[in-house]
């Protein structure tokens, strides 16, 4: 079933999942997000799915302050989602297919397993009863943006807290846990009505992280202090990547930008931007009118220069063989000049303005070993 052009219905719209969903949701061209929030009732309900044509049911009590409450909203509001479903498919016979968000715990023997494994019963004889479409996913802990800190989330509370300079506690490093990142949650979900499954199932997010509290713990520390040191871990992928964008989620306004440092002289600037875990620095240069830089050589080094703005003269020479080679660029057209280990260089601002240079460096500068040779061009 394609999502566009449908009306959707998704319980619990204001909480951590339902903000994710409905926001993947309203990207789909012509679908109409219908949202059932806290404080509704059984007649809102019921006028919502009237004209709805899929159901995303999330509405559930995760922490309440009365045990029993687990029992009246996790089991009781969606028995009164499946009869009011079971109603519309008698007055129109329509099937209109639910997709259920219910927790891992469904397996347990407590207060909160319990209630969402009897909603996950209520909706299994719906669909036995009417061969109306149902699937069912027991997540673990989920996490990403927008989840509430202080609450159901050690992620969020984690990241809320590092990002302001709070501490944190973990009472028992060693202890493992399993987490599905928000975007994972809301692919599958997207994914399970495109597929327009059959009959009852129960599903599960592929892509399902394991880790200990203490590993997390550091991973999230690790990313702040990445800051003042100017660096930035293998965030692109994983749980690495899905845990850095949600820590950087947390970040209060005043720390949405930060400065770095530079270095000036007579030649111009030089301020080093992102120093990366295993593939280098990226930096920039500036020099003024007739200035020129460089005039060394590398062993190993390897850098990449793109010209951003005005106009530049490369150098080259190789110390051995004394060859030389030149490349002018500017940043009307912009290309990468790389600098060849065994290759003295050098650049000159042959323009009237100010040059500006982008610079990545195969490696991390080390001041004990920073193979940069003084050699003329």
């Amino acid at each position: 079933m394609a999502l566009s052009g449908l009306r959707i219905l998704v319980t619990g719209a204001e909480g951590f999942i339902g903000k994710n969903l409905c926001v993947r949701l309203g990207e789909f061209p012509g679908v109409e997000v219908l949202k059932f929030t806290r404080g509704d009732d059984i007649p809102t309900l019921e006028f919502l799915i009237a004209k709805t044509d899929v159901i995303f049911h999330l509405a559930g009590e995760n922490r309440p302050e009365d045990p029993n409450a687990y029992m009246v909203t996790n089991h009781g509001l969606t028995a009164a989602l499946c009869g009011v479903v079971q109603n519309e498919l008698a007055l129109s016979g329509r099937k209109i297919p639910i997709v259920f968000a219910s927790s891992s715990q469904s397996i347990l023997n407590n207060p909160y397993g319990r209630s969402k494994r009897a909603g996950e019963q209520a909706l299994e004889s719906l669909a036995n009863e009417t061969d109306i479409p149902v699937t069912v996913f027991r997540l673990p802990g989920v996490f990403g943006k927008w989840c509430k800190p202080e609450y159901n989330s050690v992620v969020a509370t984690f990241c809320h807290n590092v990002a302001r300079g709070q501490p944190i506690h973990v009472s028992a490093p060693e202890r493992c846990i399993s987490l599905v990142y928000i975007d994972d949650v809301v692919d599958a979900f997207v994914e399970a009505v495109e597929s327009a499954f059959q009959g009852y199932s129960i599903s599960s997010v592929a892509s399902e992280h394991t880790i200990s509290l203490g590993n997390l713990a550091d991973l999230i520390r690790g990313f702040a202090e990445d800051r003042s040191a100017l660096r930035i871990e293998n965030v692109g992928g994983g749980l690495e990547r899905a845990l850095y964008a949600t820590y950087i989620s947390y970040l209060p306004l005043d720390s949405f930008s930060y400065e770095i440092p530079q270095h000036a002289d007579s030649r111009g600037t030089f301020v080093e931007v992102l120093k990366t875990a295993s593939c280098g620095q990226f930096s920039f240069l500036t020099a003024g009118p007739g200035v020129t830089r460089g005039g060394h050589y590398h062993h190993s080094k390897v850098e990449k220069f793109v010209v951003i703005q005005g106009d530049a003269h490369f150098k080259f020479r190789h110390i051995v063989t004394d060859e030389r080679f030149e490349v002018r660029t500017s940043g009307e057209k912009p290309q990468v000049v790389e600098t060849i280990p065994g290759w003295a260089h050098d650049i000159t601002n042959v323009g009237k303005e100010d040059l500006i240079v982008m610079v990545w460096a195969n490696e991390v500068f080390d001041h004990e070993r920073p193979d940069t040779i003084a050699s003329k061009v």
